[in-house]
């Protein structure tokens, strides 16, 4: 611990925060960079205003706020915040904990009990980000930030969501697929009391001194009863009962903001079930998928759902899914902009895989092709996105990418840069 620091330590994003020093001195559609990989490990981050992670509240400039962490696996965990300016700080590793290693299961909450420092919202106004990224090894980050020997907190050189995805997946692509994972939190800087409605945009700002005027009675007039509408709730069969399981994906991705209302009741299809909803915004049209035996549902967006629908009436009518890819074996992920320039969706299935990109479309993957990209960082990597799907060449698999080709020569996949 650095006990060299006195009085206030500012940092000029840090959660849109201030770092108070009290004497001597101490990151969907939300995603930062996602492990396309699912893995056991999990990590999951919070404000105090909202313990769940799954909201968005509102913080007045000089209100105190602390940060909640923990994971289900002894991790190496790092916090890093993006500012509504684009300003990157990383707060956790810093000189005033012992270390970022966290135990499976235990609670962390920053700033710890008698710290010497306090998180305190000084802006600017607009939207936050908090990203944690847990590991099983600790993680080089000197090329993203570093520490001055009297600095309580490490000074970062990337500024941007987009840059420190960039930065972070050349730190973790060494590490075995499956060894880090991430989870965001947002909360809003603004001058406004209540927090704003679920998806809502923009600075939330209040007129100081402007008291509401008092409501003024109105006259009662009678009006025509609307037609009684039912909501179907996410999960629920026809015959009124919940499939768990999409209960719990559709709390787990944050639904209101993801997936919308339900548009069908939860049916039988090939040997599972599933719900469609109508999604929201840019996400497009989804679908929860939940084979049978499995105790996870997952969701599928937009331009993959398009795809896995359209392979499934090609092989089968529609009436199961497509046994290329088989059922959603993971949420599906946001692939910031790769080193091409190039930003897509991911999703994760039982027998392959589907990415996709506004610039190329939505192509599918499998087996050893897709071993052998995603070994090599997937669409992070020098490859980049799938440019076609897969496809036989002589008797044998190959891909095509941005940066290169897949293929497979006499049983053994190789790897061709252009």
């Amino acid at each position: 611990m650095n006990s060299k620091l006195s009085g206030i330590l500012t940092l000029s994003a840090l959660l849109g925060l201030s770092v108070a020093t009290a004497g001597p001195a101490k990151i969907t559609a939300q995603s930062i960079i996602v492990n396309p990989v699912e893995t056991k490990l999990d990590v999951q981050v919070w404000v105090n205003r909202d313990p769940s992670g799954k909201g968005n509240p509102v913080y007045r400039k000089g209100e105190n706020v602390s940060v909640g962490l923990k994971t289900n696996q002894d991790a190496y965990v790092y916090l890093f915040n993006i500012s509504a300016n684009g300003e990157v700080d990383l707060f956790f590793p810093n000189n005033y904990e012992e270390s970022n290693f966290v135990k499976a299961g235990v609670t962390r909450v920053f700033p710890t009990q008698g710290a010497k420092y306090t998180f305190t919202v000084a802006g600017p106004n607009g939207q936050d980000k908090l990203l944690a990224l847990a590991s099983t090894k600790r993680l080089d980050l000197d090329d993203i930030a570093r520490f001055a020997s009297s600095q309580g907190f490490a000074d970062v050189k990337v500024k941007g969501q987009e840059n420190l995805a960039r930065a972070l997946s050349i730190v973790v692509n060494p590490l075995p697929a499956d060894a880090w994972t991430t989870d965001v939190a947002t909360f809003r800087v603004g001058a406004a009391a209540q927090a704003p409605k679920p998806g809502a945009t923009g600075t939330v700002t209040q007129t100081p001194e402007q008291p509401a005027p008092a409501p003024q009675p109105q006259p009662v007039t009678p009006a025509p009863q609307p037609t009684p509408t039912t909501q179907i709730r996410p999960g629920e069969r026809q015959d009124g009962s919940i499939d768990s399981a999409m209960a719990e994906a559709y709390d787990r991705l944050k639904g209101p903001e993801s997936l919308g209302a339900a548009t069908t009741y939860a049916s039988a299809w090939g040997d599972g079930w599933w719900q469609k909803f109508k999604g929201v915004g840019a996400y497009g049209d989804a679908a929860l998928l939940h084979a049978n035996g499995s105790s996870r549902a997952y969701a599928v967006h937009g331009r993959l759902l398009e795809r896995y629908l359209a392979l499934a009436r090609a092989e089968n009518g529609a009436t199961r899914p497509p046994s290329r890819l088989g059922w959603a074996a993971g949420d599906e992920k946001v692939i910031p902009q790769n080193p091409y320039g190039t930003t897509g969706l991911y999703g994760f299935f039982q027998n392959g895989a589907l990415y996709g990109t506004e610039k190329y479309g939505t192509f599918w993957l499998q087996g050893a092709v897709l071993k052998t990209y995603q070994g090599l960082g997937g669409s992070g990597s020098f490859l980049g996105f799938p440019t076609r799907d897969q496809y036989l060449l002589n008797g044998a698999w190959a891909a095509d990418f941005e940066g290169g080709t897949i293929r497979t020569v006499s049983g053994v996949t190789k790897v061709y840069r252009k």
